[in-house]
C-alpha cells in the first residue's frame, strides 16, 4: 500500500479497553491494529464488567469501519487516517523474548513495521502506543518509540487545587465578614476559593464568582460552627468543601485528598443534611467501585445486599461515625437510616442505565473509574441532582489506570470554570496522627 503518511501509530490493547474509539484520536496519520489485539479484544468481551464493554464497543467500532473492506491494506475514516489490521511478524526481530505470550507477539509486529519502513526508506515515524508500562519500556529496549495514550489525561502534578491563598487589607477582611459582596481584579475559575490574611494575620475564607453581567467579586465562607449533622470542619479546605456541598447552585463537586482527609464523611454529612432536615433531595445514593485492595478474596455468599455489605463498608463506617456524634433523632441509628428509604447504599454497576432526578448522588474512591465510567455516572444525573465524586489519585487498584488517567482527574480538570462545579483539594488528615505519618512516609 503507498502511503504519503509521516506517522504510523500501533496501538496496544490496553488502549481499547481505556477507550473504545481511541482510534479516531489519531488524525490524519496510519492507524494500525496487531491481529493479536484483536485475539486479546475477543476474550475479554465476554466480561460483565467495563473491560468485557469496551473489547466489544472497540470489536464493533473496527467492524463498522472496515466493513468488507481489504483492511490489511487499509481503509480510509473520518478522521482521514488509514486503520489497518497488521499481520506483520518477522521472527527474526524478536530478540529472547519469549513469543508465544500476547504482549510481545504485538510489539515485535511493531517492531516490524518500523523495520520495514527502514528497510524501504520511507519517512514514517513508527510509534508503538500503549497504557501498560511495562510493554513501553520492554518496546523502548528493543528500539521502538513507544508512548502512553495521552488523550483524557490530567497531570495530577499540576491538578487543579481549588483555591488560591492572597494577602489583602484589613478592610477587604472587615467587608466580608460583615457580609458584603467585594469586587475582585483578578481573574479566577468559578467557584475557586482565596485563602485572605491581612499583615495582622487576621484570616478568612472566600469564594470568586463571575457573572455573566456585572463585576467579578467575592464572598465570606462560613465556618459551619453550628455543624452539619454532627460534623465540624477541622480546617479552611473542609470548610470549602461544605461550602460546595451544601450549595444547591453547584451540581458537581470533586473532593480530592490523601487517606483520613474527611472526604467522604463530609459529604456523607452534608448530604444526610440535605435529606433529613432540608428536603431538598429525595434521597442520598452512595456507591463505589466493585475493586479490592490485594488479592481478590473471591465469591461471596448471600444475596446482593449481603454481597454489598463488605464492599460498602467503608460509607457505613461513615454513617456509623455520623449516628455517633450527631445526636439528632433523625439520625437514630444506621439501621433506621438504611431502612429509611432516604439512603441508599449500590454498587457502581448497578447504576448504569438507570435515571436518578431529585438525588443526592455520592461516589467513593471515584480514582478507579475510568474517564468514560466517570461520564456514564454523571450522565444519569437527572433534573435537580447533585454528584459528588470523591477519590485520592494516589492510591489506584485498577490496573488499567493511573494518577493522570482515572476519571476523577481528568473530570476536575475538564469541569474547572464550570459554574455548576466545584472542586477542593484536602491536603491535612484529620482521622489520627498516625493516618497522618502514614499517608506522608509509607
Amino acid at each position: 500500500m503507498k502511503n504519503n503518511k509521516t506517522k504510523t501509530f500501533i496501538i496496544d490493547t490496553n488502549v481499547l479497553i481505556h477507550r473504545s474509539d481511541a482510534i479516531l484520536s489519531f488524525k490524519d496519520c496510519e492507524v494500525v491494529i496487531p491481529i493479536w489485539v484483536l485475539e486479546e479484544l475477543d476474550k475479554l468481551k465476554t466480561y460483565s464488567d467495563e473491560r468485557g464493554r469496551n473489547a466489544r464497543q472497540a470489536i464493533r467500532f473496527i467492524e463498522e469501519r472496515t466493513g468488507h473492506n481489504g483492511v490489511a491494506e487499509g481503509v480510509k475514516i473520518e478522521n482521514r487516517s488509514i486503520l489497518r489490521i497488521a499481520l506483520e511478524y518477522d521472527k527474526k526481530l524478536a530478540a529472547d523474548l519469549p513469543i508465544d505470550r500476547m504482549d510481545n507477539k504485538i510489539i515485535f509486529c511493531a517492531l516490524t513495521i518500523q523495520h520495514q519502513a527502514s528497510q524501504l526508506k520511507k519517512e514514517n515515524k513508527v510509534f508503538f502506543v500503549s497504557k501498560d508500562i511495562n510493554a513501553r519500556v520492554k518496546a523502548r529496549a528493543l528500539g521502538l518509540h513507544a508512548v502512553d495514550y495521552e488523550k483524557q489525561k490530567a497531570y495530577l502534578s499540576t491538578l487543579y487545587s481549588g483555591y488560591k491563598e492572597a494577602s489583602v487589607s484589613g478592610k477587604i477582611i472587615d467587608d466580608l465578614l460583615r457580609g458584603e459582596r467585594v469586587e475582585w481584579q483578578e481573574d479566577l475559575f468559578e467557584n475557586e476559593f482565596l485563602l485572605l490574611k491581612d499583615n495582622t494575620d487576621k484570616k478568612v475564607t472566600a469564594r470568586f464568582h463571575k457573572p455573566e453581567e456585572g463585576s467579578r467579586y467575592i464572598e465570606y465562607v462560613e465556618t459551619y460552627e453550628n455543624n452539619v449533622s454532627g460534623i465540624l470542619p477541622l480546617n479552611p479546605q473542609q470548610q470549602m468543601a461544605f461550602d460546595l456541598l451544601l450549595d444547591d447552585s453547584v451540581s458537581l463537586v470533586t473532593l480530592v485528598g490523601k487517606a483520613g482527609t474527611g472526604k467522604t464523611l463530609l459529604a456523607l454529612a452534608a448530604g444526610l443534611k440535605k435529606v433529613f432536615e432540608s428536603k431538598v433531595y429525595s434521597r442520598v445514593l452512595a456507591s463505589r467501585p466493585i475493586m479490592p485492595l490485594g488479592k481478590d478474596i473471591g465469591f461471596l455468599p448471600g444475596d446482593k445486599s449481603e454481597k454489598l455489605s463488605h464492599w460498602m463498608k467503608p460509607l457505613v463506617d461513615n454513617l456509623e461515625l455520623i449516628v455517633s456524634v450527631t445526636g439528632k433523632p433523625e439520625y437514630k441509628n444506621v439501621d433506621v437510616i438504611l431502612n429509611s428509604n432516604k439512603v441508599e447504599i449500590e454498587a457502581i454497576t448497578y447504576i448504569r442505565g438507570r435515571s436518578l432526578p431529585k438525588q443526592y448522588i455520592l461516589v467513593d474512591e471515584a480514582q478507579n473509574l475510568s474517564p468514560h465510567e466517570i461520564k456514564t455516572i454523571v450522565s444519569r444525573a437527572g433534573k435537580d441532582s447533585k454528584v459528588i465524586l470523591t477519590g485520592d489519585p494516589y492510591q489506584i487498584d485498577s490496573p488499567y489506570l493511573d494518577s493522570d488517567s482515572n476519571g476523577l482527574t481528568y473530570l476536575v480538570e475538564a469541569f474547572k470554570g464550570q459554574k455548576i462545579f466545584g472542586h477542593v483539594t484536602l491536603a491535612k488528615s484529620e482521622r489520627s496522627e498516625l493516618a497522618e505519618l502514614a499517608a506522608e512516609l509509607l
